[in-house]
Formats: structure tokens, sequence, C-alpha cells
């Protein structure tokens, strides 16, 4: 979790998300997060199976042998995907990006910044040729939600669906309505 707003996507992922969960949080996150959600950060840490700080480069996850499934990065800020488009690689957020992009493990960014400049599309750009996939948190209509919890659990119920787990979040498109 990076410090954008938006950090009800990352608690609500780790709610969601089935499986081994390591979480990392940047110190702006760590801000955030309290504010935004009513969680401390150690309440999300204790969601996860194993939380490593952002400054420690030795951890597992910091290196390509360690085996994963999907890199998430939810919240992401802009200038984390400045980093990643240039390749820099000094937190163990930029690090562990580093490692799935040249290990071709799948990578999502949900990306929560709005209006955005051309830099930041074309960094965007850049990552989505390397296979990186480019998530804007933009909540759909169509399944008519009521909540702002109806917002987020699409966002959330989108993120399963790019680690291929079956979601039960929002009624996708062609299906009847929920109940």
């Amino acid at each position: 979790m990076t410090g954008a707003s938006g950090a009800v996507y990352g608690v609500r992922l780790l709610q969601n998300l089935p499986g081994e969960k390591i979480l990392v949080m940047s110190e702006t996150a760590k801000t955030i997060i309290p504010a935004e959600t009513g969680y401390t950060p150690e309440q999300v840490g204790a969601m996860a199976d194993a939380v490593y700080s952002d400054g420690d480069l030795a951890a597992p996850i910091a290196s390509g042998t360690f085996d994963y499934d999907v890199l998430f990065v939810v919240p992401c800020t802009e200038s984390s995907v400045a980093k990643f488009a240039c390749g820099i690689a000094d937190t163990l957020i930029s690090r562990a990006f580093m490692c799935a992009v040249k290990e071709g493990r799948k990578t999502v960014l949900v990306v929560r910044e709005t209006p955005k400049s051309a830099i930041m599309l074309e960094n965007e750009l850049k990552l989505a040729r390397l296979g990186v996939v480019i998530m804007d948190a933009n909540p759909a209509f169509y399944h008519q939600p009521e909540t702002v919890d109806d917002m987020v659990n699409f966002v959330v119920g989108r993120c399963l669906m790019q680690a291929g787990v079956k979601q039960n979040l929002f009624r996708t498109w062609g299906e009847g309505p929920s109940d």
C-alpha cells in the first residue's frame, strides 16, 4: 500500500483475497490508513500473514526468486508509478515491483489519481506495455451501487478477477439484479 488516497481499497482487498498475503505499507500509507478507514496500520497489518517495512530491502519479496501469484499495489500513487517506470528500486515496494516485472509475474497497480498529466499517462503506458495491469480506481454503475462500500467492492472485485479469484462483491455485467 502506497500513500495514495484510497486506503480502503487495500484494506478491502486484504479482507477478501484468499491465500497467503504479504503486506508492505509506505510511511505515507500508514498516515492515510487511519484517516480514511478508521483502522490503525497495526490492525491492517493483522489482516496479512506477513508484514515488512518499506525500508527492508532484505525481505524475501525483494528477491526475484521469491514465488507468488500476483503483486498488487493498492492504492498506488503516481509517484510510485513514476519510480516504477524509471526502474527506481529504492524501497521494498519499488524493489518488489521490479522483481515482479523482471520475472514476468502478474502485477496490478490500482492507481488513485485524477486528473492525470501527460507525464502520468506516459508512465502508465510504459508499464502497460511491459504487461503491468493499470487499474484506475473507477467504479462502474451498471450494478446500481447504493453505498460507497458498493463502489469500493466493485474495484476490489475487479482486483480479485485479475488474480483469477471468483468474486461475489458485485454483480457482473449480464447477471440479474442482486437479491
